[in-house]
């Protein structure tokens, strides 16, 4: 069965940086864009980044435009958000996902889900 694992989450102080993680596991996953969401205590779960299954085109939400990079190594089936410059804002859950059909910016088009991890942003 599909598996997404994310890892890497913490807590930082303002202006600080984070490096995420998910791992993949029972899917052809250079065939599946990725994406990374977040949701904050009483929010939805908003688009956060998200990148085509070859790495060749990516796409941000404008709060993190500049500010996080998403990337993949399709060789070790694993998707990263890079996270620098982290603001207050940012605080959240964060969940690595698979795209199955739809905009690459609405969480019904990802068919599979991590569990997520945490973020914490002080400030």
């Amino acid at each position: 069965q599909v598996q997404l694992v994310e890892s890497g989450g913490g807590v930082v102080q303002a202006g600080g940086s984070l490096r995420l993680s998910c791992a993949a596991s029972g899917l052809t996953f250079s065939t599946y864009d990725m994406g990374w969401f977040r949701q904050a205590p009483g929010k939805e779960r908003e688009f956060v980044a998200a990148i085509s299954g070859s790495g060749g085109v990516t796409y941000y939400a404008e709060s993190v435009k500049g500010r996080f990079t998403i990337s993949r190594d399709n060789a070790k089936n694993m998707v990263y958000l890079q996270m620098n410059n982290l603001k207050p804002e940012d605080t959240a859950g964060y969940y690595c996902a698979a795209r199955t059909t739809g905009s690459y910016y609405y969480r019904n088009a990802y068919g599979y889900w991590g569990q997520g991890t945490q973020v914490t942003v002080s400030s």
